[in-house]
């Protein structure tokens, strides 16, 4: 294909074959309606990654981005808002003409959730913007709101007929997590969100899942003959899933505290993190083969019988960190002094198949850790017989492959390798793939990624509801037996985790990782 062919298909013609990669994936016409505009995530995330799209071409010339807030603003006023949050969160560099063409589809309703003549305005808002921008009836409505507001606004929207696309039209939902509290909330929130809305136009936000490196372990695994073979209970020891955060609760105390760190991290990001780890190669990479082979792998998962011996749940006290005195987390502001929220959580997974069977899978999270790192460590077994003295190998330990999803992206194999000299001295070193020294593209942000998949329909990377409610079985148990046993263990800020926790790796004869 030549180069005047690729711009006559990217402009839109018939003649564009959609197999050829070298073409960028572009919305069609459309909108987006973002709830809750005001908040944290909208102004860190979801604006900038919207102007990322635009600047980067993804998005059509009339996509527009309407807001919905109570603040008393005009137009102008969001506008100003969202020039903001690009300038100072925004991925691409700013231009002025990608900035024009954006502000021009720009629209702000003011209102409460439960205000109907605030959502009868949205529904004129959107009527003339399908007029002057030419959007199609295309929107997606982005619940960037708490749980407990889903309800209302998703009745608000099918009270208005908002949800109601016109004949040749799509209306689909957008749901940040936390997707319920425990399997019973989850199941209420996914039976009224389906009142109003199909499965297949629900999609729920899980941002680790928008990473280039999450969505690598599929080309790691399946693309290539080097690992699969090797990727079973015959060769591997055990696998370590890691999320860690430097940081404290900053100001989301009112979110976070009852909470804790394994609803808010083993539910979603770790679990999915597990399937894909852990799953069988699917049919191929539409979205329910993906699911199907996700939900094979947590409906296989199996909770340790004595989760006292096996689960870990910390809360970080006082200490230094990055050379600052840091508090503890009972004395941050807007913390309840009796809390027993967990900043910490661990616990021993295994999966039965034939695959994984007897293999254990760690998972761990928590804040005010060592540093900030999210990865997937696959533990080989070691050899089976070493010809080498107990001398020579003192100082090797066991095979590794280490994807690292965040902040440095990569991929790691830890391996064996003589020390030059006279001396037969084995010792670990590793090869490393780093995808900033491999490509000359930086990675997008993963909210510009799940953002353009809403708008092209592509449901890959968002879990269904059959994958939420799992996970919540899978959780619900261990959080019950941590309701009846006693407070969290406390650990030191800046540590990695509690004393338990490594306890609970000694008892198996193994040790966490120190990234």
């Amino acid at each position: 294909m030549t180069t005047g062919d690729a711009v006559i298909r990217a402009a839109g013609n018939p003649l564009r074959d959609p197999r050829d990669r070298r073409l960028p994936r572009i919305a069609g016409p459309s909108g987006l309606v973002i709830f809750g505009v005001t908040g944290d995530l909208s102004r860190k995330k979801l604006m900038p990654a919207v102007y990322d799209l635009s600047n980067r071409g993804l998005l059509p010339p009339g996509f527009s981005l309407v807001g919905f807030a109570r603040r008393d603003w005009e137009d102008e006023d969001f506008s100003q808002v969202v020039h903001d949050s690009v300038e100072a969160h925004a991925r691409t560099p700013f231009r002025e003409e990608v900035w024009r063409q954006l502000a021009e589809g720009m629209r702000f309703v003011s209102g409460t959730f439960d205000d109907d003549d605030a959502f009868a305005r949205l529904r004129s808002t959107i009527e003339d913007l399908d007029k002057q921008r030419g959007t199609g009836g295309n929107f997606a409505f982005y619940l960037s709101v708490p749980p407990k507001f889903f309800p209302t606004v998703v009745r608000q929207l099918k009270k208005q007929g908002l949800s109601n696309a016109p004949e040749g039209s799509w209306r689909r939902a957008v749901i940040e997590k936390p997707f319920g509290h425990d399997l019973a909330s989850a199941r209420e929130l996914n039976r009224i969100v389906h009142e109003v809305f199909s499965p297949d136009e629900v999609f729920r936000i899980d941002h680790y899942l928008g990473k280039e490196t999450v969505q690598n372990i599929l080309a790691l695994r399946f693309a290539n003959t080097l690992f699969e073979p090797v990727w079973n209970r015959s060769y591997v020891d055990h696998v370590q899933i890691t999320m860690a955060e430097d940081i404290g609760i900053g100001g989301r105390a009112g979110y976070y505290d009852g909470i804790g760190a394994a609803r808010d991290v083993i539910q979603n990001h770790l679990l999915q993190l597990l399937a894909l780890t852990a799953m069988e190669e699917p049919a191929s990479f539409d979205a329910e083969s993906l699911v199907t082979e996700k939900l094979k792998v947590l409906r296989a998962v199996k909770l340790p019988e004595d989760l006292a011996r096996h689960t870990v749940r910390g809360q970080y006290t006082a200490g230094w960190q990055g050379g600052e005195k840091v508090p503890g987390y009972l004395e941050e502001e807007g913390i309840d002094p009796d809390s027993v929220t967990d900043t910490y959580a661990a616990m021993k997974l295994e999966i039965d198949n034939r695959r994984w069977a007897g293999v254990p899978f760690y998972l761990r999270t928590g804040k005010r850790l060592g540093r900030r790192v999210t990865e997937i460590a696959v533990v080989f077994q070691r050899a089976p017989y070493s010809p080498f003295d107990a001398t020579d190998t003192q100082e090797l330990g066991q095979n590794a492959l280490v994807i690292r999803v965040q902040p440095d992206e990569g991929v790691t194999v830890r391996f064996g390798s003589k020390v030059p000299g006279t001396q037969m001295e084995i010792r670990d070193v590793t090869m490393d793939f780093a995808y900033g020294e491999s490509f000359t593209e930086s990675s997008p942000e993963a909210y510009e990624r799940l953002l353009l998949d809403v708008l092209l329909g592509d449901a890959n990377l968002f879990p269904r509801h059959q994958e939420v409610e799992r996970s919540w079985e899978i959780l619900d148990p261990v959080e019950e037996f941590w309701a009846q046993h006693g407070r969290p263990e406390p650990y030191t800020a800046g540590s990695w985790g509690p004393r338990a926790a490594d306890e609970m790796l000694a008892r198996d004869g193994r040790s966490w990782r120190r990234p």
